[in-house]
């Protein structure tokens, strides 16, 4: 079966079942698992599926996709972000981190770091800070969301207004091509932008993934920020904005 017929068939298995993997569609359509990866790159790069380890799932719209699939979503390039932005974080700092799989991320970089003052609303960043013994962890209260341990609400903003951070790690869901920073939850949004306004520094977490997905509710402008970390670089137009804006863009090999 040609490419061409394959693909629209990959994205109807997907739509049926919420994911695809490589082995089940090689299997399917007696390819080999190269063939598939292939055409899980081409669906990807045009924005109707989105990589995830072992195969794809569906790209978002006004959903967001599912926790564990994001956490495996460009996994080792998340990584690689999280360590090029710990590595600014000092030591003998307070910090915010947010909700999200790439702040997660920076949470486990930060495991050798001294003497912080971590706040924030993520129940999994709390956990996995923990086990630094040099780190003091203040969890917001808020309601709790379940699918991936955010805390939400007024209650969350109200702790946070409580603080001046000296940086705060947030991430997004989107990022789209005028620099707005985007997400799926409302409640979430409130509590980012008291984050924001509540930090001397401001760094973003995002990967490639988030320049071709859209969310409906808007946080802030990238020209709000002083650090994008990225994984690739951002299309012409919006690197030119972040000039012009001061906001200044790291890209991790």
């Amino acid at each position: 079966m040609s490419q061409s017929f394959r693909q629209p068939e990959i994205l109807e298995i997907a739509r049926r079942e919420g994911k695809v993997t490589v082995e089940g569609l090689a299997a399917h359509f007696g390819v080999t698992l190269q063939t598939i990866r292939r055409d899980l790159s081409d669906l990807a790069e045009a924005g109707r599926l989105e990589r995830v380890h072992g195969g794809a799932v569906l790209s978002s719209g006004t959903a967001n996709i599912g926790y564990a699939e994001r956490r495996a979503l460009n996994k080792d390039a998340k990584r690689a972000i999280a360590r090029a932005c710990a590595s600014e974080v000092p030591n003998n700092c307070s910090l915010f981190l947010n909700i999200g799989t790439s702040t997660e991320a920076v949470a486990e970089a930060l495991l050798d770091h001294q003497n912080l003052l971590v706040v924030t609303n993520n129940m999994n960043v709390a956990t996995i800070l923990a086990a630094n013994q040099s780190c003091d962890v203040i969890v917001t209260g808020g309601q709790l969301r379940r699918a991936d341990g955010g805390l939400v609400g007024n209650l969350a903003a109200e702790t946070i207004r409580q603080f001046k951070f000296d940086l705060a790690v947030i991430g997004c869901s989107a990022l789209d091509k005028e620099g707005d920073l985007l997400d799926f939850d409302i409640q979430e949004v409130t509590v980012s932008q008291t984050i924001l306004r509540q930090s001397r520094k401001t760094l973003l977490v995002a990967d490639h993934t988030k320049f071709t997905r859209s969310a409906p509710a808007r946080i802030a402008s990238l020209a709000d920020l002083d650090t994008l970390f990225t994984d690739a670089p951002l299309p012409a137009p919006l690197a030119q904005s972040c000039r012009s804006w001061g906001t200044r863009v790291v890209i991790t090999p």
